[in-house]
């Protein structure tokens, strides 16, 4: 199934390339260019952090490891609350005593959780005007609180048992409810702390890059434990290249999906717009969150709830794990489109449960 993914992938890169070389009469040409510049600004996030996994894993394995041991769980769970893209499996597989665990926390917490917390959160509240944060925070709170089941997916795909499973997530389950209770009762001083994580992140991957890059032409090993900046790079670079086809690949699922996007929108009450976001925020959660200004209200939550899972399933997750573990992208997507769908549905069902859907297409949710 994997090797099937890859060709499809593999069919999108083809004819997004021959399209650019026609200029891009069917404007998927332009999604094959804009696949590969996102290279620098994906690189310019992860190298860093990347080159500094190893010594970021020392500092845990003094500071929290033991701990974490004690209680009889595998610290693997640490990396998981980065972003798969951003260290976060690096970290898992440096930290993990089980290798499988280290897989389902690096590869699945991270690409869900993770991404959540360290990029999605900051980078919406970041973006949107005041009067859309209502909409983000409530569909965030959603989605978070839908973790438990989407990650129970996840693992069960991963081929852990259901036992193992829950106990070494428990954290996980334990921080989403205290991120949900923050979200609903201290929204700002919440969004607030994971912002200034954000940065902090920001300034250790440069940090990390400028090392890395100094070692690399310089050949002084300044920390000897960190990743050379060139296999990092090569990490990177995966990614770039699966989003040559990754892109064309879902604005042709997209418009194939023209019709059913429209029927699904006149079933829950959302413009296409909305509906379309759904499907825009598997490719990135960037372009989704510079549509909500556009959105219904109901979509706003909707396309929120759906992100916390299924942000980038399409292009730069699939691209990291194609590089790091190909075997686990089926786990991946999988995980990413269930949670994505019972996100969507438990916002939906939460609209209705508020009871304040008016005018087709606009919710107000309580303040």
């Amino acid at each position: 199934m994997n090797e099937i993914i890859m060709y499809i992938m593999a069919a999108g890169a083809i004819i997004g390339g021959i399209d650019r070389i026609a200029g891009c009469r069917l404007g998927l040409g332009s999604k094959f260019g804009e696949g590969f510049m996102l290279l620098g600004p994906t690189a310019l996030s992860m190298a860093g952090i990347i080159c500094l996994t190893p010594v970021l894993s020392g500092l845990l394995q003094k500071a929290v490891v033991p701990l974490w041991l004690w209680l009889g769980l595998d610290p693997a769970l640490l990396g998981g609350i980065l972003a798969i893209d951003m260290g976060g499996y690096q970290l898992a597989m440096e930290l993990a005593v089980t290798p499988e665990i280290g897989k389902y926390a690096g590869l699945i917490v991270a690409a869900t959780f993770g991404c959540t917390i360290t990029f999605t959160i900051p980078v919406g509240m970041g973006m949107l005007k005041e009067k859309d944060q209502v909409f983000f925070t409530r569909g965030m709170l959603v989605g978070i609180g839908t973790l438990p089941i989407c990650l129970t997916a996840g693992g069960l795909l991963c081929g852990l048992n259901l036992f193992t499973l829950w106990f070494q997530s428990l954290p996980i389950w334990i921080l989403s409810a205290v991120l949900v209770f923050g979200i609903r009762k201290y929204p700002k001083q919440t969004v607030g702390c994971f912002s200034a994580a954000a940065s902090l992140i920001k300034i250790i991957a440069t940090i990390g890059l400028i090392l890395g890059a100094v070692s690399y032409m310089t050949g002084l090993n300044i920390i000897p434990a960190m990743t050379p900046v060139k296999d990092a790079m090569e990490i990177v670079s995966s990614i770039g290249i699966v989003m040559l086809g990754s892109l064309p690949t879902a604005e042709i699922l997209q418009r194939l999906l023209r019709h059913p996007l429209n029927w699904i929108g006149t079933k829950t009450g959302m413009s296409h717009l909305s509906v379309a976001g759904l499907l825009i925020g598997m490719v990135s959660p960037v372009p989704v969150l510079s549509m909500m200004k556009d959105m219904d209200d109901c979509g706003k939550i909707v396309n929120s709830a759906a992100l916390v899972a299924s942000a980038s399933a399409m292009a730069a997750h699939m691209g990291f794990v194609f590089g790091v573990a190909p075997e686990y992208i089926l786990p991946l997507l999988g995980t990413k489109i269930i949670g994505g769908i019972i996100g969507a549905l438990a916002s939906l069902f939460y609209i209705q449960k508020e009871k304040q859907v008016f005018n087709h297409s606009s919710y107000s949710p309580r303040h």
